[in-house]
């Protein structure tokens, strides 16, 4: 009975000595683990130590530091799809048609400012087309601000507009028919952009004046009412506009939501600004104008 018993025993006391093989085993690696981390540790503090207090090698980790930051930053962008990092074009102003009025003259800076606030339109746009309005004025030998009258009421300052007869942009030239004025500006397309439709504008006005002869008659040829029994008061509406203008450059105060119909008109109701006559057929413009 007592062989059997010890045989019995065996198995379990050889169980038992492996476990503690095992854990004596397993709590040695644990301490020598722990040990070589600590001095793992020691090592890395002793060589960041040793790095930060070099200048150079302080410069080389800031370097690297920023450029993974920037390239985590563009790959976090490109991932939440931002529209305007795919699309962004830094030197899209230079394409503004756009002036700070501080570096405007003072008389030009109180004009487009009225301009701004009569026709609602921002003044630093307004600012360039007064500045370019001088300089071509200059140029062709007109008055700047008969310029700008005929932007006012021909489309109230939209680079935009179009009338029925297709006449278009700020002074509503006849694309089509002054197509080849638009070449030295690339192409027919140039007539939105406010500066190259304002120089073209002012090529046809000078034009119109040298034939009809005088500034009132070349008025209505600009128009295309030259050959009409009437010029529908276009050319009362400019002139008076101009009047304004002038007034506002001398420094007098022009209220900004005066009447640009001459007294002799009819008139505006109370606050509205008087808008563009309708432009005659578009043939009549054609032989004009050819």
């Amino acid at each position: 009975m007592r062989a059997s018993e010890m045989l019995r025993q065996t198995p379990r006391a050889a169980a038992r000595s492996v476990k503690l093989f095992a854990g004596d085993v397993g709590r040695g690696l644990l301490e020598i683990s722990h040990n070589t981390l600590a001095l793992v540790g020691l090592v890395a503090i002793a060589a960041a130590v040793f790095a930060l207090g070099r200048a150079d090698v302080r410069s080389q980790l800031e370097v690297v530091a920023l450029e993974w930051l920037q390239t985590r930053h563009e790959a976090r962008e490109h991932a939440s799809g931002n529209l305007l990092a795919a699309v962004a074009e830094p030197e899209a102003v230079n394409r503004a048609t756009a002036a700070d009025l501080t570096e405007l003259t003072r008389q030009q800076a109180t004009l487009a400012t009225w301009i701004s606030r009569r026709y609602k339109v921002a003044p630093e746009p307004v600012g360039a087309l007064v500045q370019e309005a001088w300089e071509i004025g200059r140029r062709a030998s007109l008055d700047p601000t008969l310029i700008l009258a005929i932007m006012a009421v021909e489309s109230s300052f939209n680079p935009f507009a179009q009338s029925p007869v297709g006449a278009q942009g700020l002074m509503q030239v006849l694309t089509r028919v002054h197509d080849d004025k638009y070449e030295s500006f690339g192409g027919k397309h140039a007539a939105f952009d406010p500066i190259s439709n304002l120089r073209v504008g002012v090529q046809v006005l000078q034009e119109c004046i040298r034939r009809a002869g005088s500034l009132e008659e070349g008025l209505k040829f600009y128009v295309g009412a030259a050959l009409l029994d009437t010029d529908g008061g276009y050319v009362g509406r400019v002139l008076l506009e101009q009047t304004h203008m002038r007034s506002v450059v001398q420094g007098r105060n022009v209220p900004v939501n005066v009447s640009n119909i001459p007294a002799s008109s009819a008139s505006p109701k109370e606050g509205e600004i008087a808008t563009t006559p309708a432009k005659p057929a578009a043939d009549e413009q054609v032989a004009l104008l050819r």
